[in-house]
């Protein structure tokens, strides 16, 4: 397998996971991107608890998972989104405006797509999960 992104491959090991139907999966190599968007899924509740692994090497990631994970993507290239351009990029990628979020890397972290309105800012598109 080649490595073609470090989320890419996170969030297509979690789909895999979950459709699977296994109760925990580990990720690897870990990275502070995939630990802040698994930080936004939990929060959201579609993941549960995550352990950091240190290995002295690239590190490995243990998610516990709840069932509730329909697909995880990656989205690349990272577009540039301003603030009113969210919800046309919400509806582009999520089944529905009822659930699911887009996460977006902008200048005060890594969010999801309601915190960003609120805050009202822009950014780049992480990718998603519903």
């Amino acid at each position: 397998m080649v490595l073609v992104s470090v989320l890419s491959n996170a969030l297509n090991s979690l789909t895999n996971a979950e459709k699977r139907g296994k109760r925990q999966v580990l990720i690897r190599p870990a990275s502070k991107v995939v630990v802040k968007f698994l930080s936004v899924a939990q929060k959201h509740g579609y993941i549960g608890e995550f352990e950091i692994v240190d290995d002295h090497r690239a590190g490995k990631i243990i998610v516990n998972l709840k069932g509730r994970l329909n697909k995880a993507g990656c989205i690349s290239p990272r577009f540039d989104v301003a603030v009113d351009e969210i919800e046309n990029w919400v509806g582009r990628v999520l089944p529905s405006r009822q659930f699911g979020c887009l996460v977006l890397t902008t200048s005060y972290g890594i969010m999801d797509h309601h915190e960003a309105r609120r805050k009202h800012t822009g950014g780049k598109v992480l990718g998603f999960f519903y």
